[in-house]
């Protein structure tokens, strides 16, 4: 059985990263990413398999690490209305 690791979703390594296509889950109520120690996905800003562990702040320069957490929406965006 393979070891599953919990991180908070500000951690900033790859499985966090909403531009990585890994298998994790998230839980976006608890704001944690449930990954696999040894799991590998694909970084899709810079097209190369990535470690789910990888901390972007070790990456290149190309690395744009953004978080899984989705936008606050405003009032009125939601249904393509204008906040007046």
């Amino acid at each position: 059985m393979k070891r599953k690791l919990i991180l908070p979703t500000e951690v900033k390594v790859c499985a966090t990263c909403s531009y990585w296509d890994g298998e994790r889950k998230v839980d976006s109520e608890m704001q944690l990413v449930v990954v696999s120690e040894s799991c590998v996905g694909e970084c899709l800003v810079r097209s190369k398999a990535s470690p789910s562990l990888t901390e972007a702040s070790t990456e290149s320069q190309d690395c744009l690490w953004e978080h899984l957490a989705p936008d606050e929406v405003a009032p009125g965006e939601l249904e393509g209305g204008s906040a007046a």
